[in-house]
């Protein structure tokens, strides 16, 4: 699986990030249909955070129909790249905004690729965009 880092010094709590760098990950087609997550352990000791945490990233993105778990068989994508927003039609206007948004970032991980930015030094792109729009 592709590389998911977390920020504890970010105001975003560690779940979530974890649950939108999964989302970005199917939006942009690097983890595909069937394809398995890690053990929540697992993933919870590669990132330092407690399995309690990357559970309920799981279950958000269950609820969100991005993941499906299988028991013993662990959990796997359970959709390709989600949807542009305006295809969330029939939905809560939160839900199809974060579809729009995951769809965005997936935009924004495939452009990053080729000029060979790491994860971390395209969270520091963002987060330095995010302060330049919205300052404290």
């Amino acid at each position: 699986m592709p590389s998911i880092v977390v920020d504890l010094s970010s105001a975003v709590p560690p779940y979530e990030q974890i649950r939108a760098q999964v989302a970005a990950l199917v939006a942009s087609g690097d983890l595909r249909l069937g394809d398995r997550l890690p053990p929540v352990r697992t993933l919870a000791g590669e990132m330092g955070v407690a399995p309690g945490t990357v559970a309920r990233a799981y279950r958000e993105l269950e609820r969100s129909g991005v993941v499906e778990t299988r028991g013993r068989a662990g959990t796997i994508v359970a959709r390709g790249p989600l949807p542009a927003a305006a295809d969330a039609a029939g939905t809560d206007d939160t839900v199809g905004a974060l579809r729009g948004l995951e769809a965005a970032l997936g935009s924004l991980v495939r452009a990053a690729r080729p000029l060979g930015l790491s994860p971390d030094e395209l969270a520091d792109l963002v987060r330095m965009r995010m302060r330049d729009t919205f300052p404290n």
